[in-house]
């Protein structure tokens, strides 16, 4: 899931990421362990970025941008090579190094996060270079696409009693889908997955010459660094994670966790616009809970026409709703965004939340066709698919994830899997039961994660976890840290939203704190309280 640093930039941009945490449609990575006698690497270790102004795309006077190359296949390097996009803020201060960031997704290109939200991590540059990069099958490193239609114009739920009473058409849609998704991402598809980001991220870390890599991840960003950390324990030197991914939750228990999350968030929102005269759903949160359920239903129905994707269908919504929910800060434009829908029939405001990861690639989004590339140049930014961020999300999690139901699994735990998902969201979980259906008939993902992310053996981590995040529930971050192993400090963040870095004073010169100091905070303290320091708008 993508973190939302900065509430202003998630309305400005017109391209964010879902808060869906969606399965893939991507073919598998092959599995590969850090200790496996590796074919030479020495002509990808030897590079050095050359830094330039940034050509195109948002951008900033200060921003410097580069490149690194990397093979397509780590086990076959001479078989064909990847670029990939970087760029930088250089440090102000004494420098340290570089520090590498990755703002979560899966999918979430890095350079233009950078650009967007650098005014967050000015005061890292005291000490660094800040850096970031795209990552393969990502933004301009090659990226991934399921062109214009995959599904052929068919809103796929799997929550719905049609997808009940005919499983089996809508899994053969799925596999004619996959087929679309592979032909418009290129050769990069098979390859792409958190082992071999990786793997990309020490070559980056060595281009940069840094003899150990200092990394800030957010979300999706947490599950890189943790994979990093079990491949290469030797080379991590300060490592802060915010918003704590899952390292062995199937894609069924994190949907389910993830339904929960967001519909406590959305009952919080609508305890809180219910006191306004202007929320569209009236002043009784019953009722408005109500009506945001029928909204949806009658959306899917019959969407709502839109001069910028088609139509917007009630799947749309709730995936607008996902991201919207990531902060308080984003409660006003919400409220205002969804006034203009219920009032006036307007989407363009609700589009600004949804646009490029609400719904599953192609559907009704007018998605622009590309050829795949073949020679893994960076891609112009004008030519990075419409698509690219929910085709990247969905390619990830697939090729991260082990667990393939069989067709008949499916078909039998289906109804079971819809009355647990609609308990614990009427909202969120019929979009999100749509996950256990993304991956079927593609190849196994790698079993690295779940069996050797564990007990590693490195420099002490910060583990940030928030109480009320909707995404990525504390729950998680305990787990993991457990699971990492002694390594691991945990800051409990007493607040809500996704991630605490940007919203919470206290995260923020905590992390700031370890990264530029190394100063950490005892394992188990906390920032602020549910109610205080964060307030509601």
């Amino acid at each position: 899931m993508l973190a939302k640093l900065s509430p202003r930039r998630a309305v400005r941009r017109h391209a964010v990421a879902g808060a869906v945490g969606l399965a893939m449609l991507g073919a598998a990575l092959p599995t590969t362990a850090a200790d496996d006698p590796q074919p030479d690497l020495t002509r990808f270790y030897r590079q050095k970025v050359a830094w330039k102004t940034c050509d195109g795309g948002p951008t900033s006077d200060d921003l410097q941008c580069g490149k690194v190359t990397v093979p397509l296949d780590y086990a076959r390097p001479g078989a064909g090579t990847l670029e990939l996009a970087l760029a930088r803020y250089r440090a102000s201060g004494d420098k340290r190094g570089s520090l590498v960031l990755n703002f979560g997704g899966p999918g979430g290109p890095g350079v233009s996060e950078l650009a967007h939200s650098g005014d967050d991590f000015m005061d890292l540059t005291d000490g660094y270079d800040v850096v970031s990069f795209d990552p393969r099958g990502v933004g301009r490193s090659s990226p991934v696409s399921c062109g214009d239609n995959p599904y052929g114009g068919t809103v796929i739920t799997a929550g719905t009693d049609e997808t009940l009473r005919d499983p089996g058409t809508v899994l053969r849609q799925l596999k004619k889908a996959a087929g679309e998704c592979a032909k418009h991402s290129g050769p990069v598809l098979p390859h792409i997955g958190t082992v071999n980001t990786s793997r990309d991220l020490d070559v980056i870390r060595q281009a940069l010459g840094d003899d150990k890599l200092n990394y800030l991840g957010f979300s999706y960003g947490t599950r890189l660094g943790a994979v990093y950390a079990a491949q290469f324990p030797d080379k991590v030197g300060r490592m802060a994670l915010d918003g704590v991914d899952t390292l062995t939750e199937s894609l069924t228990q994190q949907g389910m966790a993830g339904a929960q999350g967001q519909q406590t968030a959305l009952e919080d929102f609508l305890d809180w616009c219910v006191k306004d005269v202007a929320c569209p759903f009236g002043q009784d949160a019953r009722t408005a809970r109500e009506a945001v359920v029928r909204l949806i239903r009658s959306m899917d129905q019959d969407p709502v026409p839109t001069a910028f994707s088609g139509e917007f269908t009630g799947q749309d919504l709730v995936g607008a709703l996902s991201q919207a929910l990531y902060s308080r800060q984003m409660w006003p434009s919400l409220q205002h965004a969804l006034a203009s829908l219920v009032e006036d029939g307007d989407t363009s405001e609700v589009e600004a939340f949804a646009t490029g990861g609400s719904a599953l690639p192609g559907l009704g989004q007018g998605r622009q066709q590309r050829s795949p590339s073949a020679d893994g140049a960076l891609v112009d930014q004008d030519d990075v698919p419409l698509d690219n961020l929910p085709a990247a999300l969905m390619a990830i999690n697939c090729a991260d994830d082990p667990d393939r139901p069989s067709a008949r699994q499916i078909t039998s735990n289906l109804g079971r899997l819809r009355a647990a998902y609609e308990e614990a969201s009427p909202v969120f979980g019929p979009f999100r039961l749509t996950q256990v259906l993304l991956c079927y008939g593609r190849p196994k993902g790698t079993d690295f994660i779940r069996e050797k992310v564990k007990n590693v053996d490195t420099a002490k981590m910060l583990l940030v976890g928030t109480r009320g995040d909707p995404a990525t529930p504390y729950r998680w971050t305990t787990q993991t840290a457990k699971r990492l192993g002694p390594s691991a400090v945990v800051l409990d963040n007493k607040g809500d939203g996704h991630t605490g870095y940007a919203s919470s004073k206290c995260v923020h010169s905590k992390v700031d704190a370890f990264l530029l100091y190394g100063t950490l905070p005892p394992n188990g303290s906390s920032c602020g309280s549910r109610s205080g320091e964060e307030a509601a708008p």
